[in-house]
C-alpha cells in the first residue's frame, strides 16, 4: 500500500514506523531539504531503495543525490510509464531478480545481454525489435502508448513515420507469437500496444 506524506518530517516518521519497501522522494519539500531526508533514511536503513524525483538537473546535483543514498535520480519532466517501470525494476532487484531481466509466461528478456528466449529457444531479434520487446515486457500487462514507444525506442527527435512502429510490431509478432495462437502483443486502437503477461 502506497503512503503519501506532505513533508520531510512526516516522511521520516513514517519511514521509522516501517516496514517500507521503497521511497519515492521529491527534493522540493516545504520543511526539510530532500537531500537531508535522503541521508537520514539511508542511515536509518540502507537496504530500502530511495528514488529521487526532482527538477534539479545539473550533474553536480545528481552526484550529490546519489552520494546521499539514492539508487535512482529522476528529473522532471518525466513520463509516468518510465517512472513506474523504474519503480518496478527496483522492487525486482530487491526480490533478487535482475532489474534488466523480465519474464512474461514463457518469454524471457535479458536487456543487459540483449537476448530473448521463448522457453529454452533463443529468439533472433533485430536491434529495434529487441528494444521494442524490452520496452513492452518491462510494462507487461499495461498499455504502452504509441508516443511512449516511439520516444523510448526511436528517440524524442525521431522525424520519420510512425508506421515504422507498426512494421516492427508486425515483424516482432512473427518471431514471438505461437503458430496459430493468439498474439502476445495486443493492439489497443487509438492508444498503443500491450504485451500480455
Amino acid at each position: 500500500r502506497a503512503q503519501w506524506t506532505r513533508s520531510g518530517v512526516e516522511a521520516i516518521a513514517w519511514f521509522e514506523a516501517g516496514p517500507v519497501a521503497l521511497v519515492l522522494l521529491d527534493l522540493g519539500l516545504p520543511d526539510l531539504d530532500g537531500l537531508e531526508v535522503a541521508r537520514h533514511l539511508h542511515q536509518a536503513d540502507p537496504t530500502v531503495p530511495v528514488m529521487m524525483l526532482t527538477a534539479r538537473v545539473d550533474e553536480a546535483d545528481i552526484v550529490v543525490g546519489l552520494d546521499a543514498g539514492a539508487v535512482d535520480y529522476i528529473t522532471k519532466p518525466f513520463r509516468l510509464p518510465e517512472l513506474l517501470a523504474r519503480i518496478r525494476a527496483q522492487l525486482r532487484r530487491m526480490d533478487g531478480v535482475p532489474a534488466d531481466s523480465w519474464t512474461a509466461a514463457d518469454l524471457c528478456v535479458d536487456a543487459g545481454a540483449r537476448r530473448a528466449w521463448i522457453g529454452e529457444e533463443e529468439v533472433d531479434l533485430r536491434f529495434k525489435e529487441f528494444d521494442l520487446l524490452a520496452r513492452l515486457i518491462a510494462d507487461a500487462g499495461n498499455a504502452v502508448t504509441r508516443k511512449t514507444l516511439m520516444a523510448d525506442v526511436w528517440g524524442h527527435h525521431w522525424e520519420g513515420s510512425t508506421k515504422t512502429l507498426d512494421f516492427h510490431i508486425a515483424t516482432l509478432r512473427a518471431k514471438i507469437d505461437p503458430p496459430g495462437g493468439p498474439s502476445r502483443i495486443t493492439t489497443l486502437r487509438g492508444v498503443g500496444y500491450r504485451l500480455e503477461p
